[in-house]
């Protein structure tokens, strides 16, 4: 049995061969909160009939039924591939680096058609039994990171799912030994592609992606369930950099409106040779919107830059993890 409470909760993820077809979840994420649902539409017949004054309860129907929510956890040392795959929508296989345990995924932007994922959530009831609650078809619809000064590298992502199926066996949770990322292995660099320097002075750094997409795909023939949400505009990067003004750098490109190339990085403990735990996200082109550094007391100015993340021609934004994961 289950601690009746939070604490005897879980999750499972899997990706999804076909989209809203049930996998067996392989991996158990560690979250700090979660918001998934199932959202049903319901339709009430309202025929008169002579002396009837309350709607008939066999004359209710349910006519569609979809999922939304999100989760919210620490980004760790192992275990992210799939969060990662269906957000950024490239397939990836991770790569050995050298001959060691250490194995490198690439996640570049790309359309996020057949990336879906099932999601089992396993909630307690105070008895201590754990009930199932297994989300079919689940698309990440946007996604943001967060460090700031002595915190987690935290994210948050968003999900639209096509149902919700109660009658699958909860799968025993296992989790492996793993570590977060953290404000200590923080570094932000700008510059030219590929030749980004370490910028000093950033205190705190947060980058969202949203993948707008059709999710209102409801159709005759599908007895009230959702196709496949298919992408319906362009993503959208943004974010914010919370520095003290020690230069001019970034004051000057928001002046000159120009593009710089952004390396978020976080590296942690040796996996073997020169290979280190890693997770970043290169952004080839930002241009920074607001921030311009203004004076509101005796302190030490702290201007936040603003950005929106943008295609540089060449080469598209991306998150590199390097972890001990063979696979996703």
């Amino acid at each position: 049995m289950a601690i009746g409470s939070g604490l005897g909760a879980q999750l499972g993820v899997a990706a999804e061969t076909t989209y809203g077809t049930f996998v067996a979840p392989a991996k158990f994420i560690e979250f700090t909160k979660e918001s998934l649902v199932l959202k049903k539409t319901t339709a009430q017949s309202a025929g008169i009939a002579a002396g009837r004054l309350l709607a008939l309860s066999t004359r209710r129907v349910l006519t569609r039924r979809e999922v939304s929510g999100s989760i919210d956890l620490e980004v760790t040392n192992k275990g992210m591939g799939p969060l990662f795959q269906s957000l950024m929508g490239t397939t990836v296989t991770p790569v050995q680096q050298g001959a060691g345990p250490a194995y490198l995924q690439t996640h570049t932007l790309a359309d996020t058609a057949g990336k879906s994922l099932t999601i089992q959530k396993g909630v307690p009831l105070t008895t201590g039994a754990v009930t199932d609650k297994t989300f079919l078809g689940c698309k990440v619809t946007s996604a943001e990171f967060a460090c700031e000064v002595g915190g987690m590298l935290t994210s948050s992502y968003e999900f639209d799912g096509k149902d919700c199926d109660e009658a699958q066996t909860l799968a025993t949770a296992s989790y492996p030994a793993m570590a977060p990322f953290h404000f200590g292995q923080m570094a932000v660099k700008t510059g030219v592609f590929g030749t980004e320097t370490a910028r000093d002075g950033i205190r705190k750094v947060s980058v969202k992606i949203e993948r707008p997409q059709e999710v209102e795909r409801f159709y005759a023939g599908q007895a009230g369930l959702k196709k496949e949400p298919i992408s319906n505009d362009q993503v959208k990067i943004t974010g914010s950099l919370e520095s003290d003004y020690i230069d001019t750098t970034l004051d000057d490109l928001h002046t000159s409106d120009a593009a710089i190339s952004l390396v978020w990085e976080f590296v942690g403990p040796l996996i073997a040779a020169t290979f280190f735990e890693t997770f970043r996200i290169t952004l080839p082109a930002v241009r920074l919107d607001e921030g311009p550094p203004v004076v509101d007391g005796f302190g030490v100015i702290k201007p936040t830059y603003n950005f929106t993340g943008l295609y540089d021609g060449t080469n598209q934004p991306k998150i590199e993890y390097i972890s001990t994961d063979i696979a996703l």
